[in-house]
């Protein structure tokens, strides 16, 4: 029997259009991952304030944070969590104040001097910026809409959880990383005080508006 034909008798049955949603996921991800976000912007702000080498771990811990709320999703335990009215409350509160706070400690890169900005400051951690994305609204939501829409029908269940999760993580390592290294080069041709000043104004009124967006 040729290989070709024997091939298929090897393999398990397949349920029809099991990868159908593949390009889709895949296009979702790219979009959620490269369009502004509180992730992005934090990087951006780090990558200016610390070099692109010392926001890697930061980025690490973004992708890693994501890929546990997506195996939450797709395991169903998120939608249980949002299905409770308070638990919903509590997480758009907290990823509020976190928001606020943020826009805060931005200011201090803006009214330092380019000699001071880095004084005693350190960049996001790999466990701080997992931890974050349990307060950050943009992942929820991609989480909860790739989950529900967009993960395939493979079986056992667990394959489709790692099929979810390797998408994004292929697809927003390098997205995450254009605005990581975005700020690296800005953060070159940010040394003069005015200009710095003005970005992180700039991403400082980003950042609240994202705040104030949670409950429109």
């Amino acid at each position: 029997m040729p290989l070709a034909t024997a091939l298929p008798s090897l393999l398990p049955p397949a349920a029809p259009n099991d990868l159908a949603t593949l390009l889709p996921l895949s296009l979702f991800a790219f979009v959620t991952s490269i369009t502004p976000g509180p992730n992005n912007l934090m990087l951006t702000a780090s990558s200016i304030r610390f070099g692109f080498q010392r926001t890697i771990f930061h980025m690490l811990g973004i992708l890693f944070g994501l890929s546990v709320m997506l195996a939450l999703f797709g395991s169903g335990v998120g939608g249980l969590i949002l299905a409770v009215p308070a638990a919903h409350s509590m997480l758009k509160f907290a990823s509020a104040c976190y928001l606020v706070y943020l826009a805060w400690q931005m200011r201090k890169m803006g009214f330092a001097d380019a000699a001071r900005a880095c004084d005693g400051a350190r960049p996001l951690s790999f466990a701080n910026a997992a931890l974050f994305q349990l307060a950050n609204p943009k992942a929820w939501m991609m989480a909860l809409t790739a989950a529900a829409s967009f993960m395939p029908a493979l079986h056992p269940a667990w394959l489709s959880i790692c099929v979810l999760c390797m998408v994004f993580f292929c697809i927003g390592a390098p997205c995450i990383a254009v605005w990581a290294g975005a700020g690296a080069i800005l953060g070159k041709h940010l040394q003069q005080t005015h200009w710095r000043r003005l970005f992180c104004a700039l991403m400082i009124g980003l950042t609240l508006y994202t705040a104030l967006a949670i409950y429109l």
